[in-house]
């Protein structure tokens, strides 16, 4: 049996955001949402459109993760595939109840995850992210994101950020990625992320 998505959020302030940056001022925007700011919520920001229908949507669909690095200090290709596993497992694994589906469709919710660590990261590094997350992509900070999309539109529908782990990746030959620190980063933002879509989309 599908689990209902319908959308209750009560306890919000509303604010027009910029879709080009929503976690912080952004210098030229693009398209101009306006989003409800979610309060004492499990991350460190979350925003919900405020026009968003969440009733239409009876299933997740799984986008892969997005994972950013500095150009001349990203682990290894085999380190980021290995990540971007523990990730999409972690995530997986909270989401059990709701109905998970390969295929995009008008009553599917698209979930995507994207780790932004730019802890070693200059301005140049920016370009490099897509263009919405440009403004969240800060050099000198670690950034886990969460991201609600319609799933044919592409059109975000809630966002949600916290920053709080930060485990240690391998940068360099000298530098080794420390598994056990991403397992329990994972592990802590799938389950914020669960908290998020339960407390936010009514489940």
């Amino acid at each position: 049996m599908p689990m209902n998505l319908s959308h209750r959020f009560n306890k919000s302030l509303r604010i027009a955001l910029p879709l080009a940056g929503l976690l912080t001022a952004a210098c030229t925007t693009t398209t101009t949402q306006s989003f409800n700011v979610g309060k004492n919520t499990s991350v460190e920001a979350a925003y919900i459109a405020a026009d968003a229908d969440f009733g239409k949507y009876d299933r997740l669909y799984a986008s892969d993760m997005g994972i950013f690095f500095p150009s001349d200090a990203a682990p290894s290709v085999d380190d980021q595939k290995r990540t971007r596993q523990i990730f999409r497992d972690a995530f997986l694994g909270e989401l059990k109840g709701y109905r998970i589906v390969r295929v995009k469709g008008p009553s599917a919710l698209d979930v995507q995850a994207t780790l932004i660590d730019y802890r070693n990261a200059s301005g140049a590094d920016v370009p490099g992210v897509r263009r919405e997350l440009r403004d969240i992509a800060r050099p000198g900070a670690i950034m886990f994101l969460m991201e609600l999309k319609d799933s044919e539109s592409g059109r975000i529908l809630a966002r949600a950020a916290d920053s709080a782990s930060a485990p240690a990746f391998s940068t360099s030959a000298d530098t080794v990625t420390d598994w056990q620190a991403v397992e329990t980063a994972a592990a802590r933002w799938a389950t914020l992320f669960r908290t998020f879509l339960d407390d936010n989309l009514n489940q």
